[in-house]
C-alpha cells in the first residue's frame, strides 16, 4: 500500500474514532454510572476498537483460544513492540478484559473518566506509593474475580526483543492467588513507523499459553515466577507468525 493511501486510510479511522467516542462515551458512562450495567460498557467499547482496527486494516489470529478461561479471574501478560497491542489483544482476549495502564494515558479526560468505571487501574510509574496502591487495587479487582491484561516490560521494545520483566502485575497475581496466562503478539510492528501517525494495514498473531499457576506460592516466589512467564513468552513467541 502506498503511503498516500495509507495516510488517507489513517485520516478516515482517525476522524471516525474520534466521532465514535464523542457519541459513544458518554452513553458509556450513563449505562456504567447511572445503569450499572457493565456488560453494555464493554460492549460498546469492542464496537469501537472494531471499527478502529477494521478501518485501518489490522487483522488478527489467535492461536490457544483455549488456554484463555472464559470465566473466573486471570492476570494475562503479553509483551509488547507495537501501538496496535492493546486493542487488539483487548479484543483477542476475553469480552470484559481489565486492564493495568500507564497513568499517562489519563490525560484523555473523557477516556480517563471511562477507564476508571469500566474497572481498568492506572500506574504511576514514577512514584512507587501511588504504584504500590494502583496494585493493590488491581489485586482486589482480581478477587472480586476480573480477569486483568499486563504488559510487564513496562514500555514497548523498540527492536522486538523482549525486555525485562517488572514485578507489579506479578505480585498482583500471587496476592489474589489466580493464574497467570502468557501471551505472545506479534506482527503489528510495521503498522505505525516512529514518529508517525500513519497507520498501515497489518496481519497480527497472538499466541496464547497455558495458565501457569499461583495457588501455594508467596511474594518470596515472584522473582521465579516472572522468570517461568518470560521464557513462556519467549518460547510462543519464537513460534512465529501463523500469516503467510
Amino acid at each position: 500500500m502506498s503511503t498516500a493511501v495509507a495516510a488517507l486510510r489513517s485520516v478516515v479511522t482517525y476522524i471516525a474514532i474520534l466521532a465514535y467516542i464523542v457519541v459513544a462515551a458518554p452513553v458509556a458512562l450513563l449505562i456504567g454510572v447511572v445503569f450499572r450495567w457493565k456488560r453494555g460498557m464493554y460492549a460498546l467499547g469492542h464496537a469501537g476498537v472494531w471499527i478502529a482496527l477494521t478501518l485501518a486494516g489490522i487483522r488478527f489470529r489467535v492461536i490457544g483460544r483455549e488456554n484463555a478461561p472464559a470465566h473466573g479471574a486471570v492476570v494475562f501478560c503479553a509483551n509488547h513492540e507495537s501501538n496496535v497491542d492493546p486493542p487488539v489483544l483487548f479484543r483477542a482476549l476475553h469480552p470484559q478484559l481489565h486492564i493495568l495502564y500507564k497513568a499517562e494515558l489519563r490525560r484523555f479526560p473523557i477516556m480517563g473518566i471511562v477507564f476508571d468505571v469500566g474497572g481498568f487501574v492506572p500506574v504511576e510509574r514514577n512514584d512507587r506509593e501511588k504504584a504500590l496502591g494502583s496494585i493493590e487495587r488491581g489485586a482486589e479487582s482480581l478477587r472480586a474475580g476480573n480477569p486483568f491484561l499486563i504488559f510487564p516490560e513496562g514500555t514497548r521494545s523498540r527492536t522486538g526483543e523482549l525486555l525485562p520483566f517488572k514485578k507489579g502485575g506479578f505480585i498482583m497475581a500471587i496476592s489474589s492467588q489466580v493464574p497467570v496466562v502468557p501471551v505472545a503478539i506479534s506482527g503489528g510492528r510495521a503498522a505505525m513507523r516512529k514518529g508517525s501517525p500513519i497507520v498501515r494495514p497489518v496481519h497480527v498473531t497472538v499466541r496464547i499459553g497455558r495458565p501457569v499457576p499461583t495457588a501455594g506460592l508467596s511474594l518470596d516466589d515472584r522473582d521465579e515466577l516472572i522468570a517461568r512467564v518470560r521464557a513462556e513468552v519467549q518460547n510462543l513467541l519464537q513460534e512465529g507468525p501463523v500469516w503467510t
